[in-house]
């Protein structure tokens, strides 16, 4: 999820649409425990606060990892460019090589790839770095709030349902369709057929609710 573009969005489409699955998938494994928890005598209420108290708790963790892993990318990155900078030409030459993708190697001349080192080289020198942004900390938020928000309509059906059972096949219902929807936009923006990825999110999601129902729940 790394960016260092302050030009480009928060989050990109795939990444958005991902932290969407990401919280139905947990929506889907924390509703599944309801049976148990209010057969063991807890309201349906408090599991629910329960429940949405762990999705804001890996919200707050997926946030931080995220501005983690952007960081760890960012430094990364400028580590490699100031190694093209330092190097000798020659052994510049061989890292530059070991860092370019297999594709672009592939189809790239000789001569291309020295004059795209040469011009890295001459890029100038800029010793002041943050290693996390204010767009870093935006897109945190941004997760934290897509992975909380994706809870909550699975969650609304133990509102007004007082039947626990038939509250969780209709919370299991939204959130695999929704599961659904998610992963067709998903195919769509990868630029295929959206109908294979939106079946496998949604399989995913029956694959759990079987699971929770044959365990009990």
């Amino acid at each position: 999820m790394a960016r260092d573009d302050q030009s480009r969005r928060i989050l990109d489409p795939i990444d958005r649409l991902s932290e969407i699955i990401f919280g139905l998938l947990m929506a889907l494994s924390f509703t599944g425990t309801m049976s148990a928890a209010v057969g063991g005598g807890e309201k349906v209420n408090a599991v629910l606060v329960a429940a949405f108290g762990c999705n804001l708790a890996w919200g707050i963790v997926d946030g931080v990892m995220h501005v983690v892993t952007t960081a760890v990318e960012r430094v990364r990155r400028r580590g490699l460019v100031d190694a093209l900078q330092r190097e000798p030409l020659d052994r510049a030459r061989q890292i530059f090589l070991d860092n370019l993708p297999d594709d672009i190697r592939l189809v790239s001349a000789q001569s291309e790839i020295e004059a795209l080192l040469l011009r890295v080289r001459a890029l100038p020198s800029n010793g002041q770095h943050s290693v996390v942004t204010g767009g870093d900390l935006k897109a945190a938020l941004a997760i934290f709030a897509l992975v909380v928000i994706s809870t909550l309509p699975p969650s609304i059906p133990f509102l007004f349902i007082e039947q626990i059972d038939v509250a969780m096949r209709v919370s299991n219902a939204i959130a695999l369709i929704m599961l659904f929807i998610v992963g067709a936009r998903l195919g769509s923006y990868m630029g295929r057929s959206p109908w294979p990825m939106a079946f496998a999110m949604a399989a995913i999601g029956a694959v759990l609710v079987a699971v929770t129902i044959a365990l009990g729940g």
